[in-house]
């Protein structure tokens, strides 16, 4: 393994990297390198080699199809997709199914949830109708395909009105110069901030001067509505450049002035915004830091772990598992100029991406480097709408067109148990909201138990009864749900299995289905992205 060691004297400290090869009395014969050429498995492989690992071995095709549905657009392939698909014999059928997945309008749906999470303002702060307009305006920025540092830019220098300009909704929820400078330093350069706000942290480079340089950017936001909080007139607010506005030092009161953090303090006319030119440089080619978050953010949610962990924690004492890699992803991204597309597709057609989560001797106890695929629960969002298609039961959603996904979902306050329960972020919380992985007692009983999902099984419109109304024979049908959960077809003992366990009851074939379909929601195979 590899671990940070730091060694802080006063003020001063310095970080150490010591590694610990695995012992060659384990299996010497399992390859330490992934056969590929691909810039991404070579990085890694070069790591596996010094740390003695072994890479898992590539996931079935049925796995890799699942998964990368659900990480590029967030549902399941439909039966008929899948069989297309693992009956394809190409060699590229892979990269072909991502450039597809990628110009799908779920991808929109789907990546403007995840920022959603991370900008999404408390509907208490700034009315329903402009957290409508944010969310519009992010699925415009996916489904264009917005470069990444012009999405960034749009934010940062956000100006207009909230019921016409998506980005400006950030700035009226996030008001204060302060509450500005560490939502805009963690989504933006991978730095957390707050602590400097009030003191020198022992263990970082920023200070309360670099907070409060920081912060002056910000100082001359100018606002213009009715004055009245949100929730009460739900009304329009307007943000322009101010002539004036000023940002002082929380311990001294002196007046500071706009700086990049750890750079030359800059100067303004009256005429020209400090936010234009504090986007330009934080989104510049010469700032490491502003490509190095966004690859590190967009590997985690693929991947399962950032290169560094936390994904808004890059620091020194806190270092990334493969700086090569890291490096090397965020210069294609630049040169590709910022293209989220580009970067996906370029991860999810690596061999490190396909690999099996299966663990193997010299790879079990890898959790950082990236030697085996690592398994992910899926958002609350995804997994109800994975329920609602496998079932063949849509959703009904307060204040929603009938039909609508939850995916599509633009407010967290529409009431939802389901999605409560499997982690979606409180409307109160505020942005960003880093969701939670871990599964819970809760989410187990609920897929269980719940009414709204025995409802979804056994409806009369639903799935289990249309097979077991159909024409073709309980194989087809158990063939069909397998399809429909898991990507796969079912295996010879696991259908003769539930046709022996039917006879042995003395089941009625919609019966049968329902039991079938209600165990294979309620396994791993479905709630994990393998």
């Amino acid at each position: 393994g590899e671990a940070a060691i730091m060694a802080r004297f006063m003020e001063k400290f310095s970080v150490c990297l010591v590694t610990l090869p695995l012992p060659e009395t384990l299996n010497v014969n399992l390859p330490t390198r992934i056969d590929s050429q691909h810039y991404i498995d070579r990085l890694l492989s070069d790591k596996f080699v010094k740390l003695g690992l072994s890479p898992s071995a590539l996931a079935a095709d049925h796995t890799y199809l699942r998964r990368v549905y659900l990480d590029l657009i967030g549902r399941l392939p439909t039966p008929e997709e899948s069989r297309s698909w693992l009956a394809e014999t190409a060699p590229d059928k892979k990269e072909k199914l991502a450039l597809r997945l990628l110009s799908r309008p779920e991808y929109a749906d789907f990546w403007a949830n995840k920022w959603a999470d991370l900008l999404r303002p408390n509907p208490f702060h700034v009315g329903m109708k402009a957290v409508f307009v944010l969310h519009t305006w992010l699925r415009d920025c996916f489904r264009k395909n917005l470069p990444y540092d012009q999405f960034a830019k749009q934010i940062i220098a956000a100006d207009g009105s909230t019921f016409r300009d998506g980005a400006s909704v950030v700035i009226r929820d996030k008001r204060q110069p302060d509450e500005l400078t560490t939502v805009i330093s963690r989504l933006f350069l991978g730095i957390r901030l707050e602590c400097a706000k009030c003191h020198h942290h022992p263990f970082e480079v920023y200070g309360q001067d670099d907070f409060y340089h920081f912060a002056a950017f910000f100082g001359r936001i100018g606002k213009k509505g009715s004055g009245i909080s949100a929730p009460i007139s739900g009304s329009e607010e307007m943000f322009f450049l101010a002539k004036k506005g000023d940002v002082k030092h929380l311990r001294t009161g002196e007046i500071m002035k706009p700086a990049p953090l750890k750079g030359k303090v800059m100067e303004f006319t009256e005429d020209e915004d400090p936010r234009q030119a504090l986007a330009a440089w934080i989104t510049s080619d010469e700032n490491p830091l502003f490509a190095k978050a966004a690859v590190n953010r967009i590997w985690a949610d693929l991947m399962g772990r950032g290169l560094v962990d936390a994904v808004d924690d890059l620091r020194a004492t806190n270092p990334p598992s493969n700086p090569a890699l890291l490096d090397a992803l965020a210069d294609d991204f630049r040169k590709h100029h910022y293209d989220v597309k580009h970067l996906l597709y370029s991860i999810v057609t690596s061999k490190a991406y396909a690999l099996s989560s299966k663990p193997n001797e010299r790879n079990q106890g890898d959790t950082r480097n990236h030697s085996r695929h690592y398994r992910m629960r899926p958002r609350a969002e995804v997994l109800l709408d994975m329920v609602s298609d496998v079932t063949g039961v849509a959703e009904n959603f307060p204040a929603m067109p009938e039909g609508s996904r939850a995916m599509e979902m633009w407010t967290f306050r529409s009431a939802s148990e389901f999605l409560d329960s499997f982690g979606r972020p409180d409307p109160n919380q505020d942005p960003p909201c880093e969701r939670s992985s871990d599964s819970t007692v809760v989410q187990a009983l609920h897929l269980m138990n719940a009414k709204n999902i025995q409802a979804k099984i056994i409806a009369e419109n639903g799935i289990a009864s249309k097979l077991a109304a159909g024409s073709g024979t309980i194989e087809l049908a158990i063939e069909d749900l397998y399809l429909r959960c898991y990507c796969r077809f079912p295996t010879n003992a696991e259908r003769d299995g539930v046709i022996s366990l039917a006879k042995s009851r003395n089941q009625a074939r919609k019966q049968t289905l329902e039991d079938l379909l209600w165990a294979l929601i309620n396994s791993p195979e479905f709630v994990l992205v393998d």
